[in-house]
């Protein structure tokens, strides 16, 4: 067959050049300069020496190079086969340095809801929903030399609730990258609509946590600085050989209809916020030992490899001024703590975190603004079983007193339940049981305590 292809390529030397020709052949030898779906790649080179031709003597196969990818090559062999990558990839023909990725996630909550009330003559309610709990769509640029844009716009929550809200479409993020702009992973830069790190469960990608519903302490910090935890900011981030994460950032703070008083009600008209200050703040992440740096921020390690990182943040708005109905004039000082751990060897994860909030609101409501601490914290972990198809046994137990001045501001939550990742986080389902008992000064309606029971089957697609 090889001499077939040389003596091909014989006759087409007398009509082309052989430097630098791309050339094609098929399975019985033909060589061909244009290309098909069944013929191969071939580079063929010739080397000139004073002047005289010698003999073609090197016939490279090509592989074709792939303008789409999706596949995480790397990944487990799961039931249905191997996880993807984030976002499919595509790579235009006349620029190899730019590329496009489009993604979608999907995730799916069918739940039945109890709540029991404890002594205050209301009526217990047992209720049945189904919606979407995450709808998106994902995409990002590269215009090359390592600057990328990201976004995604999502309707979460769609149909939930017994009035079957189908919610609003929003920008989620959406943020210019800069990677490596001094050719050191130390420096990089995110600016507009990115996460600033409040807490690693908030940080970590909602295709990449355990449960959908994140603890209820998390969520209050990721509203407490910055709106969602990614109003328009400036960020700067980066690593020392993986030992050493950091980032700090500066941006605008949060959004008055997020924040929040120790029974759960927002802030009211009555008591609106008419000027605010920039945050600022930021946070520094160690994995100590060799060999168990942390590479990616997740939750959901597929019982592969190992990690131990432990980090503390510092936020702060300096000021948050407003005015009460009857004149009186506050002014908010927010100051976040966030202390993490986590770490995993191959099929055991564990993670925990502490939050200390400043200037926590006790009633929105109130005449007077009584303002104090409020603290909380987290622990969760997951065992997968790849010999029984990825099943993942999980657990989360959290405390998050939300006025540490009150009588009973305290909301605890205990969760158990297992997930099937049946193509990694590409294709996974759930099914949980939750119980979250409310203090009296916690509960929605002041003077009365209760307990929540949850059960919920959940899905997802994504990639």
């Amino acid at each position: 067959m090889k001499k077939t292809i040389l003596s091909t390529v014989a006759v087409l030397a007398l009509t082309t050049s052989l430097s630098a020709t791309q050339f094609y052949v098929n399975d019985n030898g033909q060589v061909f300069i244009n290309p098909a779906p069944d013929r191969k790649a071939l580079t063929i080179t010739n080397d000139y020496l004073e002047g005289e031709k010698t003999p073609v003597t090197n016939i490279v196969e090509v592989k074709p190079e792939s303008k789409i990818t999706i596949m995480n090559e790397n990944s487990p062999d799961f039931i249905l086969g191997k996880e993807t990558h984030i976002n499919m990839k595509i790579v235009p023909d006349d620029n190899k340095d730019m590329w496009l990725k489009l993604g979608v996630r999907v995730q799916g909550t069918m739940e039945n809801e109890q709540v029991d009330y404890k002594g205050s003559g209301k009526t217990d309610t047992d209720t049945n929903d189904a919606y979407l709990r995450r709808v998106r769509l994902e995409v990002a640029a590269g215009f090359g030399h390592g600057t990328s844009f990201v976004m995604d716009i999502r309707n979460d929550k769609s149909n939930y609730g017994i009035e079957n809200s189908e919610g609003q479409f929003s920008v989620g993020d959406a943020y210019v990258k800069i990677k490596k702009p001094f050719d050191t992973s130390l420096v990089n830069f995110k600016l507009y609509r990115a996460k600033i790190d409040v807490s690693r469960t908030e940080t970590v990608k909602s295709a990449r946590v355990i449960a959908y519903d994140r603890p209820y302490v998390a969520d209050a910090a990721a509203q407490f600085i910055s709106f969602n935890r990614r109003g328009a900011n400036v960020q700067m981030y980066g690593d020392y050989k993986k030992k050493i994460h950091y980032q700090i950032a500066t941006g605008s703070a949060t959004s008055p209809d997020k924040i929040k008083d120790a029974a759960g009600g927002k802030q009211s008209k009555s008591a609106e916020v008419t000027d605010s200050s920039f945050f600022y703040g930021g946070k520094i992440v160690f994995s100590p030992f060799d060999g168990w740096e942390e590479t990616q921020r997740t939750e959901t390690y597929m019982g592969v490899g190992k990690h131990f990182s432990f980090g503390a943040s510092f936020w702060e708005v300096p000021s948050m001024e407003g005015n009460l109905n009857n004149g009186t004039k506050y002014d908010l000082n927010h100051r976040l703590v966030n202390l993490e751990i986590s770490g995993h060897y191959e099929n055991l994860f564990l993670q925990a975190e502490y939050f200390k909030f400043q200037d926590v609101v006790e009633d929105w409501s109130a005449t007077t603004l009584n303002t104090g601490d409020a603290n909380g914290w987290y622990v969760t972990g997951e065992y997968v079983m790849p010999e029984l198809g990825y099943i993942a046994p999980f657990f989360r137990y959290e405390e998050h007193d939300r006025f540490e001045d009150a009588n009973d501001a305290k909301v605890t939550s205990k969760m158990a339940g297992v997930n099937w990742y049946l193509k990694g986080n590409t294709i996974k389902a759930g099914l949980y049981f939750q119980r979250d008992e409310y203090g009296r000064d916690a509960a929605n309606n002041r003077g009365f305590e209760k307990d929540v029971d949850k059960i919920r089957l959940t899905s997802q697609f994504f990639f």
